[in-house]
């Protein structure tokens, strides 16, 4: 059974993951796998740096990624040129990886799962949410980015409402840290009877 983590940014989908991880189930983050298929010396991250400048190369041949950030989002038109050129990638890694992958159920988090209309690819939408006051002073703080900047990272995502109308499943986290293993306890239960009926059934 295949369990799509999504929701907004600095919504909590990282440390959703590391509770399931935890639990042990097998979990493919989209995030991880666009760093990986952007390794320094790669043929994608050249293709990067052709695109965006030069200038992001970093002395050790990485990619300096909050420099890349801030000019895909200055630009609606660059960021889609760049999600076209990690996606495909990004797709062919997960599915090597889901091919390796044991247990159950596999979690995969697929922040723009709403954005690129993905939810039919997987049998559950699990979605994590809060208030979107709440990402901003998270953003905030975690990535210590402009105002703007993070307002216009907010914006380029999906509607709130839209996640929550794509969600078979929902983690609220507006309450710290510790309201959130419960919450992944109760699903990983759960999903273990859903996967088990799915087995049954194929």
């Amino acid at each position: 059974m295949r369990v799509a983590l999504t929701g907004g940014i600095a919504s909590g989908k990282s440390a959703v993951s590391r509770l399931f991880a935890a639990l042990g189930v097998p979990v493919i983050d989209s995030d991880e796998l666009a760093r990986a298929v952007l390794a320094p010396g790669s043929p994608l991250l050249g293709a990067v740096f052709a695109r965006f400048g030069a200038d992001l190369e970093r002395p050790d041949g990485s990619l300096d990624r909050a420099q890349l950030r801030e000019r895909a989002f200055a630009d609606p038109a660059a960021r889609r040129e760049l999600e076209q050129l990690l996606h495909p990638a990004i797709a062919a890694r997960a599915a090597q990886l889901e091919q390796t992958a044991s247990g159950p159920y596999r979690l995969h988090v697929v922040p723009l799962l709403v954005e690129a209309g993905l939810a039919d690819r997987y049998d559950r939408v699990l979605v994590v949410d809060c208030p979107q006051s709440m990402q901003l002073s998270r953003l905030l703080a975690r990535d210590g980015i402009s105002q703007q900047l993070a307002h216009a990272m907010l914006e380029a995502q999906a509607p709130r409402t839209a996640r929550l109308a794509a969600a078979d499943d929902l983690i609220r986290n507006d309450a710290g840290i510790e309201a959130l293993a419960p919450q992944v306890a109760a699903l990983h239960l759960k999903y273990l009877a859903l996967a088990a009926g799915v087995q049954a059934a194929e």
